[in-house]
């Protein structure tokens, strides 16, 4: 069956709407092309990422499956044809957001590269590492979304990485329990030996004074992205603002969160609640009336 480009945007808002929770009321705060743009490019996300957690994969059908997805990728922004069991259906939208946006596809490939890395027993012993894997599932998003949003200054490559960095590290602190769940552990291992911790102390779900102080200095260490990844108001298009601002509320609300609730992610996920999401895209858009408006976070001290 023929895959039209609007069957394939169709497709993408879709998924946007069905899965996208934390992003999708951000994407609320962009014009209407460039909100689907960002379904698109969420979709594609999304995609390898369900890739990467198939409970019913073995890890080396997931890598051949990668495989063929990133060559199916190709192919298509090449103008290949494919065949109708490689012609995924939001294939024809990923390759126009692609050409109009100019998306390098090493940032693309290097999204896929980071599903990879979660096929083995993830774990992680230094923050190189982790900043290495970081970049790969969070640091090259933010890349692709502000070739989307439109930037003047390469300066705002190095702090949409920073803005993706902060945004993996919320969502690790956030998922400690789930992570272990599935026998994956993001926590650097030198930093559990820094607060006397092992990874029987996690496996066991201890909640020490320990575990405490060293969420704390991961928490630290996240907001301290969270300042450096305002700079990136600075370098983005106009256009782009809102989506960012919406975006740095909901994920910094996600950190204060964890700190209000002690460091205890072992017995209740922490949530931003929808009536607040809503309301930061209200006051977005409503900044957008505002000639000039700052969109500095008062909650993050910028670093200057």
């Amino acid at each position: 069956m023929l895959r039209t480009l609007q069957d394939s945007i169709a497709y993408c808002e879709s998924v946007a709407r069905r899965t996208a929770r934390n992003f999708y009321y951000s994407f609320l705060a962009l014009p209407r092309p460039m909100r689907r743009d960002m379904c698109v490019l969420y979709a594609f996300m999304r995609h390898c990422d369900d890739m990467g957690d198939a409970a019913d994969t073995s890890a080396h059908q997931k890598l051949q499956q990668l495989d063929r997805w990133q060559a199916s990728v190709t192919r298509a922004v090449n103008g290949t044809t494919l065949d109708a069991a490689d012609a995924h259906l939001l294939l024809p939208a990923l390759v126009d957001i692609v050409e109009r946006h100019r998306i390098p596809l090493d940032l693309l490939f290097a999204v896929i590269d980071g599903m990879r890395m979660d096929l083995e027993l993830v774990r992680i012993q230094t923050f190189e590492e982790l900043q290495h894997y970081c970049y790969h599932v969070a640091g090259v998003v933010g890349l692709c979304c502000i070739h989307i949003w439109g930037f003047h200054d390469d300066r705002a490559q190095e702090h949409a990485i920073d803005c993706g960095l902060a945004f993996q590290l919320t969502n690790i602190l956030r998922d400690v329990d789930e992570d272990l769940a599935i026998q994956r552990i993001y926590l650097p291992a030198e930093d559990l030996r820094r607060f006397e911790l092992n990874e029987q102390d996690l496996i066991e779900r201890r909640h020490l004074d320990r575990f405490r102080d060293m969420m704390q200095f991961q928490t630290q260490r996240a907001r301290q992205y969270y300042q450096r990844a305002q700079k990136l108001f600075d370098y983005i298009d106009p256009s782009g603002r809102p989506i960012l601002w919406c975006m740095m509320r909901i994920y910094h609300g996600l950190l204060e969160r964890i700190e209000r609730n002690k460091y205890d992610v072992f017995n209740s996920r922490v949530r931003v609640p929808a009536w607040q999401k809503a309301w930061f895209v209200c006051r977005a858009l409503m900044r957008t009336k505002m000639p000039h408006a700052n969109w500095s976070i008062p909650s993050i001290k910028r670093e200057r």
